[in-house]
């Protein structure tokens, strides 16, 4: 009987071309910094935000959600409209820069209106984002190696954000909520950067 072996290779993303590996390097990054901020985001809102309570934080979620869930379609469909492999990176990395920098408007607003644009605005970038990647990350696929290739994705992308959410809660506490603002930013920033390199990877530019 031929013994299995555990794929460590997959594991480090040792098997995988280039474009695949910074695009999961990226969300690494990316995802991990969100995740400092995640867990303890109901208490930023109850200690910052005028009249900041469990009722804003669920109105919040649902206005960032909502817009998020609302704008996908339209955007996707005028991702696939503009053709080139090339602009639809930089709906992505253009989003991507925006979504990172969203949490710095944390540190001046007070208000729940306030609060409810910036997930507004957090929403509709995740919204031109979210199918970009998708498209981008399937069509340059190993094919054959679809499962094998997500499971090392969603791996590595929620131990990240297991990770800095305990983290996170740790340096709320310790060094305050604006200094934990501050690092999801830099290194949401640091994350988005990362994509830059796939750039280099993309074979269709234009329209064929």
């Amino acid at each position: 009987m031929t013994k299995r072996q555990i794929p460590f290779k997959d594991l480090f993303l040792l098997q995988m071309n280039p474009l695949i590996r910074f695009f999961i390097l990226a969300d690494v990054v990316v995802y991990g910094s969100a995740g400092l901020l995640g867990p303890i985001f109901a208490l930023y809102i109850d200690n910052f935000i005028e009249g900041g309570n469990a009722e804003v934080a669920g109105v919040a979620a649902a206005i960032y959600l909502i817009t998020k869930s609302l704008s996908q379609i339209p955007l996707a469909s005028l991702i696939d409209k503009v053709c080139g492999d090339k602009d639809d990176f930089w709906f992505l990395f253009g989003g991507m820069v925006v979504s990172s920098l969203v949490p710095l408007s944390y540190l001046f607003i007070s208000t729940p209106l306030e609060l409810y644009i910036a997930q507004f605005i957090l929403g509709l970038s995740v919204a031109a984002t979210f199918p970009s990647f998708m498209a981008l990350f399937t069509r340059y696929m190993e094919k054959g190696r679809e499962a094998t290739v997500w499971g090392a994705y969603y791996m590595l992308v929620d131990l990240a954000a297991a990770a800095t959410g305990a983290i996170g809660g740790v340096l709320a506490t310790t060094i305050g909520f604006e200094k934990v603002i501050i690092a999801t930013v830099v290194f949401g920033l640091m994350g988005t950067l990362l994509y830059l390199p796939v750039y280099g990877y993309l074979k269709r530019g234009d329209c064929t």
